[in-house]
C-alpha cells in the first residue's frame, strides 16, 4: 500500500458520521426506533403522581412489548441494512397500524405517528447517486446544448408546423375530419 492510496480513501474524524448518515435512511431508522420506545414501554410503566400510582397496563402486555422490540430492530435494520429499506418500512407501516388496538392506541399516539413516518421515509428513501457521477452532472443550471444540436432541434419541432413552411407546402397538406374523410388544408 501506497501512502496516496491510503490519504485518499481516509475521511476526516468530523465527516465519518455524516458520510456514514447519507448512505442509509437515518432518520428513518431513527424515527422507526424512537416509536417503538413508547410502544413498548407504556403497558409496563408506572408513573406516580404523590401518593397515587397511574398504571397504563393492559392484558395485551406482551404483543405490546413484541411490537416495540420489532420496530425497534426494525430500525436497526434501515441503518445497517439499507438494502432492505423497504421491506423495513412496509413492515414498521404495518406493526404501527397493529399497535393502535395492542398497546394503548399505538404508544399513546406517539410511538404510531413516529413509526407510521419512519417507515414512510424509509420506503421513499434513495440513495445519492455515486460522487463520480455527481461530480460529472453538477452544471450552472444551463442546459448543456451545441449551437448546431440546439438549430437541428429548432428545425425538427418546427417541420411540421404550416406556419414555419413555405406557401408551396400549404396545398399539398392533408388532414381528417372528424367523419374520416380527407380535406385538403390551404
Amino acid at each position: 500500500m501506497s501512502a496516496e492510496s491510503t490519504a485518499s480513501r481516509e475521511v476526516p474524524k468530523e465527516n465519518r458520521f455524516k458520510a456514514w448518515r447519507q448512505t442509509r435512511p437515518f432518520w428513518a431508522g431513527l424515527l422507526t426506533m424512537l416509536g417503538g420506545v413508547p410502544i413498548a414501554y407504556l403497558p409496563y410503566g408506572d408513573m406516580r403522581l404523590g401518593n397515587m400510582t397511574l398504571a397504563m397496563a393492559t392484558t395485551a402486555g406482551a404483543g405490546a412489548l413484541i411490537i416495540g422490540v420489532l420496530l425497534i430492530t426494525l430500525g436497526l435494520t434501515m441503518w445497517f441494512q439499507p438494502i432492505v429499506r423497504v421491506f423495513a418500512g412496509v413492515a414498521a407501516i404495518i406493526l404501527a397500524l397493529v399497535s393502535l388496538p395492542v398497546s394503548n392506541f399505538g404508544g399513546l399516539v406517539i410511538g404510531f405517528l413516529l413509526s407510521m413516518i419512519g417507515g414512510a421515509m424509509s420506503i421513499s428513501w434513495a440513495p445519492a447517486p455515486p460522487v463520480e457521477e455527481a461530480v460529472d452532472t453538477e452544471d450552472d443550471g444551463e442546459p448543456e446544448a451545441s449551437v448546431e444540436t440546439s438549430a437541428e432541434a429548432g428545425a425538427v419541432l418546427t417541420a411540421g408546423l404550416p406556419e414555419q413552411r413555405g406557401p408551396e407546402h400549404h396545398a399539398t397538406d392533408k388532414t381528417i375530419d372528424a367523419n374520416g374523410g380527407r380535406n385538403s388544408a390551404g
